[in-house]
């Protein structure tokens, strides 16, 4: 037997397939000949941060790549499975895509779990991924001596887009991308205590509120 959380999934399979399967304008038939989306999206597993709803994008619009923390791991040739670096590779190499955005979140709990430390499993694989933005947590901790939790974690889950922005210009075709002008890499932070979006400004390397109006 379905259980109701299922079944409710289905009704709304039911709904996306009437909107995007209507014979007379099914946007389907033209995705059925590839995707050419522009833009490639590396966002937070967070179940409450789903970027195709954040932007409002139809299918075939972005590129989506999600995991814990919205990190984006350093070039590297050794280990045996790289997941995030392959997707990069496909939307810079293959899909030639225009723009690489970092969208990190408030209340991420991956961010906390490192700020705090927290490896409750020996060999765990959240605790090794998190790794990735120890950077972020030694920088916020350094900056921020007197600050209470709750800061601290906001200053790493937005320096951690910083560093995730500095690990994608360690892979090679991302940087030739770069330097040929097709690529621009962007980073955003969306706050969803107060519903802001915030951008990341390379130069000042701080994130500045978007007005939408």
């Amino acid at each position: 037997m379905q259980s109701k959380e299922i079944r409710r999934l289905l009704a709304g399979f039911r709904r996306f397939r009437t909107r995007y399967f209507d014979p007379d304008s099914s946007i389907y038939r033209r995705l059925q000949g590839g995707q050419t989306p522009k833009t490639l999206m590396i966002a937070c597993s967070d179940s409450r941060v789903d970027p195709a709803i954040l932007a409002d994008a139809s299918p075939g619009e972005m590129f989506v790549v999600r995991n814990v923390a919205n990190l984006v791991p350093p070039f590297e040739r050794g280990g045996t499975y790289h997941g995030v670096s392959a997707a990069i590779e496909f939307a810079v190499v293959n899909l030639r895509v225009e723009n690489i955005v970092i969208l990190g979140h408030r209340q991420c709990g991956g961010i906390r779990s490192l700020m705090q430390n927290e490896n409750p499993i020996e060999g765990s694989f959240v605790g090794q991924w998190m790794q990735i933005a120890a950077p972020a947590r030694e920088k916020v901790l350094r900056d921020n001596e007197a600050a209470d939790e709750d800061v601290l974690c906001r200053q790493c889950e937005l320096e951690s887009i910083a560093i995730s922005i500095d690990n994608l210009r360690t892979f090679p075709f991302v940087q030739l991308a770069i330097e040929e002008g097709r690529l621009s890499l962007h980073g955003a932070y969306f706050d969803l205590e107060s519903g802001e979006l915030y951008e990341f400004d390379h130069d000042s390397r701080a994130f500045n509120s978007l007005q939408l109006d």
